[in-house]
């Protein structure tokens, strides 16, 4: 496989800003991704924890490609690969991924704050968006630890009607209008939110990040650990590791070798939960 490499520029805005685009990076293939797609919900029961999607909260499905050999196949994607080796080295980690339908709006958030290791999420939207029919804002420079503009988003932007008077949708940011085939990738620090969304908007994500040293494993099953509240065992599901060739295998080996405590963490999650989580 020849991946495709991000240029110098791609990588120093992202450095900056924390965010890319890509548009019509899989428009070629975006008819048989979306069929996947509705295949895994049809085979999960319809919805969230085997219940139809209602529309009125967000429906998830974890993990999500793992369940579907075609949407698998998106790992070895020369595109896919390729954001994902030139921002995170050859040798990154797949850290899982969800498929969701969304329900209006999604406030300001981050997927998480990290410090010493980078974390991406690709996110492909199966459904035309706009600003204000649920397309993801990004808050640029968000994404920076220690930074005093960064430090001050993460504290203030979830509160912005009481500290501001502004609504979230109201929040100076940077609209991603996608189509279909369309893809967007952005640091799990990244502020990210949308506004006006339909109550049937589709869109998964698959989560990498970069290789952790040896000596940092225990940062790396700590955030495993957080799959726990989703009630799943590993961190993978059977296709994933059934359908993968040696390329696919080595961002796969580590967390394989390092998820062992999860079953017992989703276990104490069933007793003290009435169902898994939605994300």
């Amino acid at each position: 496989m020849t991946s495709l490499k991000l240029t110098d520029r791609q990588l120093d805005y992202f450095n900056t800003f924390g965010f890319l685009s890509f548009p019509g990076l899989l428009a070629d293939q975006i008819d048989e991704i979306s069929t996947a797609f509705e295949a895994v919900w049809e085979e999960r029961g319809g919805g969230h924890h085997g219940k139809p999607h209602d529309g009125k909260a967000r429906s998830c499905i974890v993990p999500f490609i793992d369940q579907n050999a075609r949407l698998c196949a998106l790992l070895d994607d020369a595109g896919i690969h390729g954001i994902a080796s030139s921002l995170l080295g050859d040798d990154f980690n797949y850290m899982g991924s969800d498929g969701n339908y969304y329900v209006g709006d999604t406030g300001w958030h981050s997927d998480g704050w990290n410090p010493d290791f980078l974390h991406l999420k690709i996110a492909l939207y199966l459904d035309p968006l706009t600003r204000d029919t649920g397309a993801i804002r990004v808050i640029p420079g968000s994404h920076l630890p220690g930074d005093t503009y960064a430090n001050s988003l993460a504290e203030k932007v979830g509160n912005s009607q009481a500290l501001w008077g502004a609504h979230g949708k109201d929040i100076p940011a940077v609209a991603l209008e996608t189509m279909p085939g369309d893809v967007v990738c952005f640091n799990h620090n990244t502020k990210h939110a949308a506004f006006g969304g339909s109550t049937r908007r589709r869109m998964f994500t698959i989560n990498l990040c970069e290789r952790y040293p040896e000596g940092h494993l225990d940062m790396l099953r700590g955030y495993i650990s957080g799959h726990a509240r989703y009630w799943i065992e590993r961190v993978y599901g059977e296709v994933m590791v059934a359908t993968a060739g040696p390329e696919r295998m080595r961002h796969l080996e580590q967390v394989m070798a390092n998820d062992g405590h999860l079953a017992e963490l989703a276990r104490q999650a069933k007793e003290t939960m009435t169902e898994p989580s939605r994300g």
